[in-house]
């Protein structure tokens, strides 16, 4: 039922970025509760007190790596899932989940640990190459419906 080979390999290289979506999530988690940087009262007063309702730079910075992992992962789903009907050569196809997943890792790893520019924003252009190849290709097969 799950049909071709393309398609096979989309979902797993989705199920692995969601999965990195939710490691980035409860690590976030983590970093609150070692912190103590809470962004609820309810949170903060279970946890010691209200004065651990409280930003942190750390717990920023995670959460902001994962809020771009749900600003770029969620539209590489769509277009993923689109490209994989359009019926790619399957080699083409994992060579573009491969990279935008290998692009997403980086930019997680850079964004949590910190490390140098251009890092972090050489993962991101890496990554958003295969996507805007999927996006082009989709419309190419498409356009004649528009």
């Amino acid at each position: 039922m799950l049909g071709s080979d393309v398609l096979l390999c989309f979902i797993f290289y989705s199920t692995l970025l969601v999965l990195k979506m939710y490691i980035i999530a409860i690590f976030t988690g983590q970093v609150r509760l070692r912190k103590k940087a809470f962004a609820n009262p309810e949170d903060a007063d279970r946890h010691g007190g209200l004065q651990f309702c409280r930003t942190d730079p750390y717990v920023e910075r995670c959460r902001r790596a994962h809020v771009n992992d749900m600003e770029n992962i969620l539209p590489f789903l769509f277009l993923g899932a689109v490209y994989s009907m359009t019926g790619p050569s399957y080699a083409v196809a994992r060579l573009h989940f491969l990279v935008f997943f290998l692009g997403r890792v980086l930019h997680s790893i850079a964004y949590l640990l910190a490390l140098k520019a251009p890092t972090r924003s050489f993962a991101y252009v890496i990554a958003q190459v295969p996507c805007v190849s999927m996006a082009i290709q989709i419309l190419m097969e498409v356009a004649s419906f528009a």
